[in-house]
């Protein structure tokens, strides 16, 4: 039985150990063990304690807060977050698109700023289930292809099984995609299924994927797995990126641009 002394200590250690998981979205055990200077078994012992209390999620090897789930902001409010790294990230994006390409555009508000510097771009075509980004290109500019299905009025998208009828008849050279979280283990994640589903069925579609995201996305984690890390090309994020997010990335096979 632990005396009060102890008691406090085994407080204070699943504080400590509340917060790092909520920092990072997901851990593993050894870099628990790292960064609280306790044992294996310690950890162990009190990731259980956490599970039952509700806080967090074991996962294979570690831990996934349940406290960090992101909730997505209106549309308007996530526009006027990290805008400078947004808008670096889009003019990076650029480099990407080649003459003749038929590119697919996510939704979201980096992938809508990039939207807004494809307006002179007569010579190529762009899919979206985006209303915003179909909005900035209607005027003028690529020849533009609207996805259908059922409007989700917090993204501005059309998304859900609908969707597939017309992507799968479609294949696109470049899907430019963002995300709501981006971890390692647990992928894309968004919030809301019926995104999820549109967002993955795209990238089965694409010939590249092209993640635009920046870095304040790294280590977290939403309700719905909306790819997996696997299916990313290029990641174009800002020069923030925590380096050993960035070096573990690399290692899959990602390319990484830093804006």
């Amino acid at each position: 039985m632990l005396n009060g002394h102890d008691k406090d200590l085994a407080h204070q250690r699943h504080d400590n150990l509340r917060e790092l998981i909520r920092g990072s979205g997901v851990i593993r055990v050894e870099e628990i063990c790292r960064r609280l200077r306790v044992s294996p078994a310690t950890v162990r012992r009190d990731l259980d304690e956490l599970e039952a209390a509700g806080t967090i999620r074991r996962v294979h090897g570690g831990a996934v807060s349940v406290e960090s789930r992101l909730e997505e902001p209106l549309f308007d409010d996530k526009a006027s977050i990290a805008a400078r790294e947004k808008n670096r990230i889009a003019e990076a994006a650029l480099k990407f698109v080649e003459n003749g390409d038929t590119i697919y555009l996510d939704g979201g508000s980096t992938v809508l700023e990039f939207a807004r510097l494809l307006r002179e771009r007569t010579n190529i075509t762009v899919v979206t289930n985006s209303l915003r980004a179909a909005h900035e290109l209607a005027g003028r500019g690529p020849r533009l292809i609207l996805i259908g299905g059922e409007l989700r009025r917090l993204s501005q998208t059309m998304v859900g099984p609908l969707t597939r009828f017309a992507l799968q008849e479609l294949h696109v050279d470049k899907a430019f995609m963002g995300t709501i979280g981006l971890t390692l283990k647990e992928g894309l994640t968004t919030t809301d299924p019926s995104e999820a589903f549109t967002k993955e069925f795209v990238m089965s579609r694409a010939r590249q994927v092209i993640l635009l995201a920046d870095s304040a996305k790294a280590g977290k984690v939403s309700f719905a797995r909306a790819g997996k890390i696997e299916n990313v090309h290029v990641l174009i994020t800002d020069k923030q990126l925590d380096k050993n997010f960035a070096k573990e990335l690399t290692k899959t096979g990602i390319k990484l641009v830093k804006a």
